[in-house]
């Protein structure tokens, strides 16, 4: 719904611009009043888009994952000591030209609090395996298509990884981690 909230503001957005450059050559060159509506009208929606940018690249959280078209992926896998628990999950898009994201989800046991720790377009070859108690192998490859390996270890107490780098930036997710990585 945002995504057509903001189709439709920057298309109106730019709809005023062109008007307001008109109006304001027009009065220049005819000596008339300044289009101040229609500079107020450009400049509210110049700052509607602006916000809207602001708040999906440094407001970001995995709240907008589509859980209506979901499907499950390997796991539950248990960490050796029992104490988290990961699974993958699946999130189809863009129709039949579309593809598939897949995120990793880890659940703390003992406490019984879940977080994603790993988000990317998902590839054939996806696995996940623990090494250790704190650290989770993740593979996620391609293997026909060079440059397309997605996969990463991952300590998944200190560390997530999201491919295109919006937890990163997020305002949000910084108590969350302390490092994250993206592509």
């Amino acid at each position: 719904m945002l995504i057509l909230f903001t189709i439709f503001i920057l298309l109106t957005t730019f709809t005023l611009f062109l008007l307001f450059t008109a109006q304001f050559i027009y009065s220049r060159v005819k000596s008339k009043a300044f289009p101040k509506k229609l500079f107020i009208a450009t400049l509210t929606g110049v700052v509607l888009l602006f916000s809207i940018y602001i708040h999906r690249v440094y407001f970001f959280s995995f709240d907008r994952i589509n859980d209506e078209y979901t499907q499950k992926g390997p796991g539950p896998i248990i960490s050796p000591s029992e104490k988290y628990s990961v699974k993958a999950y699946y999130e189809p898009y863009g129709g039949a030209v579309g593809g598939v994201n897949v995120w990793v989800e880890k659940t703390n046991l003992e406490e019984n609090k879940t977080n994603i720790v790993y988000y990317a377009d998902a590839k054939s070859d996806f696995s996940m395996q623990w090494k250790d108690e704190k650290t989770l192998s993740i593979i996620n490859d391609e293997p026909d298509y060079p440059g397309s390996d997605r996969s990463i270890t991952l300590n998944i107490e200190k560390e997530i990884y999201h491919e295109n780098g919006w937890a990163c930036k997020s305002i949000l997710m910084k108590n969350t981690y302390e490092r994250c990585y993206q592509d």
